[in-house]
Formats: C-alpha cells, sequence, structure tokens
C-alpha cells in the first residue's frame, strides 16, 4: 500500500482546482447502491450538480424514500451500466456488495464510503476480487440518526473525504472518485486502509464508546439530579443517541484499533481514580493535574475553524426565551460588525431564558462585550 499522502502538493492543489467536474467526466450516471444516510445523501448533492444519479437498495421503502426526496431515480433493468458505483451500505455487507458491484459492471469505477477500510479490503483481497477498479473512500460525516429522510445534499460539506488506494490503481479511476468528493464538498485526504482505521478509531470510535458509557450511567440516576444537567453533560453525550445496531457493526470491524485505545483510556482511568481515592497522598494532587493538563494540550490540537488552529474567546450571552430573540442577537452582532466564528446554545431548566456561547477573535472580545452591553443584553 501506499505511504500516508495527507497534504501532498497534488492533493492540495485538486483541492483548491474547484469542484463541478464530475458531470463531465461521467460516461453514464452515478449509481448508489444504499439509499440510507449517506447514500441518498450523496445522491441529493450529485443531482445538485447535475449528475443523473440511480439508487439501489434491498428495502423497497428505504429506495422509494431516497427517490421521493430527490436524490435520484430506482435503477431499472434497462438503465445502461453506470460509469462510477458508490456503495453506501451497512459494515457487515459493504465487502459482498462491492464484489457485487464490480462484477455486474466491469466497466465502471467501484467507491464505498464505508466507515472502516481495512477489513473489506482484506476480505476482498482474501476472496481474489480484481480491485483494479475499486478505490476505497471514506467521508468524515455523518449525524445521530440515519435514512434517506436525514439526508442532506451538503453533508460533506467542508469535511475530509479519506481516499485509499493502492499502487495499481489506473488514474482514471482515482480521478473519479475524488471528484465525487470535491463535486460534494469533501476536502480530499489520503491514507493506507490502516492508516484510515487507526485514525478513525481514534477520532470518531474511541469517542462514540466513551460517549455511550458515559450517557448509559445516567439510566439509573435520580430525575433531580438530570434536572441540573447542563452543556457539560450535553456536549459529551451527544453522540450517544446513534444507532446501536450500526456502531456493533462499525466497532466490530475496527475493534483490534479501538480495543488497544480503551486498554489506554482505561489505564488513564485508573490512574486518575487511583489519585482521587487519596488526594492528600503524596504525589496525588500533581497526577491529577497532569491528567487535567494533558486533556488541556489534546482539546488545544483539534482544528478549529476552516481547520485551523486559531483558538477562540468566548462570550455568553443571556438570550429571553422567545421568538426572534437570537435572530435580533445576531443581526446586532452584524451591525457591530463582530465576526461570529462558532454559536452554542443552551437553556436554563425551569427558566424562560437561554445562554448563547459566542466564540469570537480574542482582540474584539472586550469591544464584543462592552457593545452588546450598551445596547441593553446581559453577558456572562
Amino acid at each position: 500500500m501506499n505511504e500516508q499522502r495527507i497534504s501532498t502538493p497534488g492533493i492540495a492543489r485538486r483541492n483548491e482546482a474547484g469542484r463541478g467536474a464530475l458531470a463531465a467526466r461521467t460516461r453514464g450516471a452515478v449509481h448508489v447502491i444504499g439509499a440510507g444516510l449517506l447514500g441518498a445523501s450523496v445522491g441529493l448533492g450529485l443531482r445538485g450538480r447535475g449528475v443523473e444519479v440511480t439508487l439501489e437498495d434491498l428495502s423497497p421503502t428505504t429506495v422509494a424514500l431516497a427517490a421521493d426526496y430527490g436524490a435520484g431515480r430506482v435503477r431499472a433493468a434497462d438503465d445502461p451500466a453506470p460509469a462510477l458505483v458508490v456503495v453506501a451500505t451497512p459494515p457487515d455487507v459493504v465487502a459482498d456488495v462491492i464484489e457485487r458491484a464490480l462484477a455486474t459492471y466491469p466497466d465502471a469505477v467501484v467507491t464505498d464510503v464505508a466507515s472502516v477500510k481495512l477489513a473489506p479490503f482484506a476480505e476482498l483481497t482474501r476472496r481474489g476480487v480484481d480491485l483494479t477498479n475499486y478505490v476505497g473512500s471514506h467521508p468524515m460525516a455523518g449525524r445521530e440518526r440515519g435514512g434517506a429522510i436525514m439526508a442532506r445534499a451538503d453533508l460533506f460539506k467542508a469535511r475530509p473525504w479519506i481516499v485509499c488506494r493502492d499502487e495499481e490503481t489506473p488514474a482514471d479511476a482515482l480521478s473519479l472518485v475524488e471528484a465525487v468528493a470535491l463535486d460534494l464538498g469533501g476536502v480530499l485526504m489520503e491514507m493506507t486502509p490502516e492508516e484510515h482505521d487507526r485514525s478513525v478509531g481514534l477520532v470518531s470510535h474511541l469517542p462514540q464508546v466513551v460517549s455511550s458509557l458515559l450517557a448509559a450511567r445516567l439510566v439509573p440516576a435520580a430525575e433531580q439530579a438530570i434536572g441540573l444537567a447542563g452543556a457539560g453533560l450535553r456536549d459529551t453525550t451527544r453522540i450517544a443517541e446513534s444507532d446501536p445496531e450500526l456502531w456493533v457493526q462499525i466497532l466490530g470491524a475496527n475493534r483490534e484499533p479501538v480495543v488497544e485505545m480503551l486498554d489506554a483510556f482505561g489505564a488513564d482511568l485508573a490512574a486518575f481514580a487511583d489519585a482521587l481515592r487519596d488526594p492528600e497522598h503524596a504525589g496525588a494532587k500533581r497526577r491529577i493535574a497532569d491528567l487535567l493538563a494533558a486533556g488541556n494540550r489534546g482539546v488545544a490540537r483539534i482544528p478549529g475553524k476552516h481547520g485551523s488552529s486559531e483558538r477562540f474567546a468566548k462570550i455568553n450571552v443571556l438570550v429571553d426565551d422567545r421568538p426572534g430573540e437570537l435572530a435580533r442577537l445576531l443581526t446586532e452582532l452584524g451591525e457591530l460588525g463582530i465576526n461570529m466564528e462558532d454559536l452554542r446554545l443552551e437553556h436554563s431548566p425551569g427558566a424562560q431564558i437561554g445562554f448563547a456561547e459566542i466564540a469570537v477573535l480574542p482582540e474584539v472580545a472586550e469591544r464584543a462585550v462592552s457593545d452588546l452591553v450598551e445596547r441593553g443584553w446581559r453577558t456572562l
């Protein structure tokens, strides 16, 4: 397999080269197999770019619903062969579907959008399938709820789209898959399947497990305690709403790196708990502080707006819970010339008021607070 190519000049140039090229490159329709969230979103996005899209799914209801939402039309038996096939099925059947697509459409390029890349690649290789026209890929995009009803044409916009290929991948096949990613607004990255699975294990699969296990601790909790929940709990449990059946498949397919990371995470938890059991013991407070400080350093590495490392100041504004108040706040920020870099909302339990946490550039934070207070807004 090729070495990791996350930020090579070639990838950078292709990311900057513009979009809208796929319709001109395809010699026929793009066929999407799997009409759930990702498949329907691919269809919606490509149709918005003028690309003909046909759909297929084991469930007649699912494919009909995706077609009704405008993601494409149901593929007919006498349709000409597609130029490109996008496999968007669950992880436990993706290798089977890729193999069938390669056999059914031998002249088409086949890609998939599964969140695990090594397991299907290894299985297809074990079966002796000719993978010349197969290019694995994975858009780092999704939602807590699945299905065509949740699909969005802009789901992939500004999100990393990882492409995995081997040294025998034809240039035109790679170019076609990259054109899909670019037309849908994705940011191209290249990795080997091994690098991909270890990376998503850290930034996606481990957080899912931690979030779900934390949320599970809420099940036996008293209602009085739950009523105190604030932004911290909501932030750390947001993805716990994800589909358990899908995640059983994802985690099972990527179990080795995830188990390794869970073991390391468990060791950190055990060390933290040991220090907290006797915080007056020599070195205990330092151990607690070191672990918390490591968290600070880790958060600082997460890319911010547009993938930059720039950090922003936070302003908390009290907003009355009535129609039009949030819109008024945002309008007045615009009138003051304050660019809002990010926004998070939180409601106060039992009170008709909310908190808007607004991220701004540090150099304008003081002026933003002063100007908002002058206009009658309450800040924290």
